[in-house]
């Protein structure tokens, strides 16, 4: 892929009433003139939040305008466009209340961990209001984020992570999908559609997300019936199809079991679906991948694909931006912890929603 209703395991749509109470949630509290006073407060999985009292120290820089530092992944990633693409609109409200938001990511995701720390401190470094930081690899990142909130910064953790690393760093909150659960929902999919044999294709081994997500893949297929095991790839391959399609093609062609593939994203998605069609496994492979692009939903709505697991990275973007403006400005938040954005598994069923979603850029 943490909230305060039951957990779907097998990746349904959260409840509608649910959604459009929080998006209503956040757009009053958008428009609100006035500091509101108390407290928000957290589930047994989170941290306490700090006193949203009028005066706390819930408010701005000393300047009086909130500054929101954005780190995400790069600006290349369609998943991260979705994700800036939400940041980019609930920043209009911050501006025009005066602020600012900005946008980090890397380069590259050879070195993330590492580089997401560095991004860290370079938004630390210009005195921001709030940093919003998926935390990608704890043992990298942690530090980082720990010395922001020390600095009076308040962090909000989103993307990847969990309520855990808001609780382990002293984030306010976590908001996004959770990475294990959209993965059990995906190995009891492929499970319950007849795979037996399931490989995990991992290009950032060793990132928590993706970790999880490989892990309840296993979970999932383990409870019926099934099996699951990693390909884990260089992370320098991230991105490079030509890699990706000739590393997946020799691992179907060694073992003619597998017959299944998922893969951590929809760039390797692709690149899965050529090493199938090279390896002639087409009859007998079938396909998953977490997050969504043009791609992967025409391959569904053909029956080529079998599901793509939605974390709705638009909403990540919007409610995390949202949310540190509204706790800056107003002192408010919202008493979920964490505040999910998914899983939810698109299949053949819901396919067309999801295509007129992607077409307007927010899926």
């Amino acid at each position: 892929m943490e909230r305060t209703h039951t957990r779907r395991p097998h990746g349904r749509r959260l409840p509608r009433r649910l959604l459009a109470t929080v998006g209503l949630f956040t757009l009053a509290a958008s428009a609100l003139t006035a500091c509101a006073s108390g407290k928000a407060t957290d589930d047994k999985a989170g941290t306490a939040t700090a006193s949203a009292a009028a005066g706390s120290d819930s408010g701005a820089k000393s300047n009086g305008k909130v500054s929101v530092y954005v780190i995400g992944g790069k600006a290349d990633d369609p998943f991260w466009s979705a994700v800036k693409r939400g940041g980019e609109d609930a920043a209009k409200v911050v501006k025009a209340g005066g602020g600012s938001v900005t946008f980090l990511g890397p380069q590259n995701y050879d070195n993330l961990g590492p580089d997401a720390a560095k991004l860290t401190l370079t938004a630390l470094s210009q005195n921001p209001s709030a940093i919003v930081v998926p935390d990608w690899v704890p043992d990298s990142q942690d530090a980082a984020i720990k010395q922001a909130v020390a600095k009076g910064v308040k962090v909000f953790v989103y993307n990847s992570g969990g309520v855990e690393a808001a609780r382990r760093t002293g984030g306010l909150k976590y908001i996004g999908s959770d990475d294990y659960e959209a993965g059990k929902a995906g190995g009891v999919k492929f499970a319950e559609s007849g795979a037996k044999n399931i490989l995990c294709v991992n290009t950032v081994p060793g990132a928590a997300n993706s970790e999880a997500r490989c892990k309840g893949i296993a979970d999932g297929a383990k409870s019926k019936g099934a099996t699951s095991k990693q390909l884990p790839l260089p992370s320098s391959n991230f991105g490079n199809p030509s890699a990706v399609t000739q590393a997946i093609k020799g691992a179907l062609l060694k073992d003619s079991s597998v017959d299944a593939l998922v893969t951590i994203g929809v760039q390797d998605a692709d690149s899965a679906a050529s090493a199938i069609e090279q390896a002639k496994a087409g009859d007998k492979v079938k396909l998953g991948t977490f997050d969504l692009s043009t791609s992967q939903l025409n391959r569904i709505k053909a029956g080529k694909q079998l599901f793509a697991i939605d974390q709705q990275p638009y909403l990540q973007g919007f409610y995390a931006v949202s949310i540190a403006n509204q706790y800056l400005s107003y002192g408010v938040i919202p008493p979920q912890n964490p505040l999910l954005t998914g899983p939810l598994l698109v299949t053949s069923d819901n396919v067309a929603a999801a295509i007129a979603g992607t077409a307007a850029g927010v899926r």
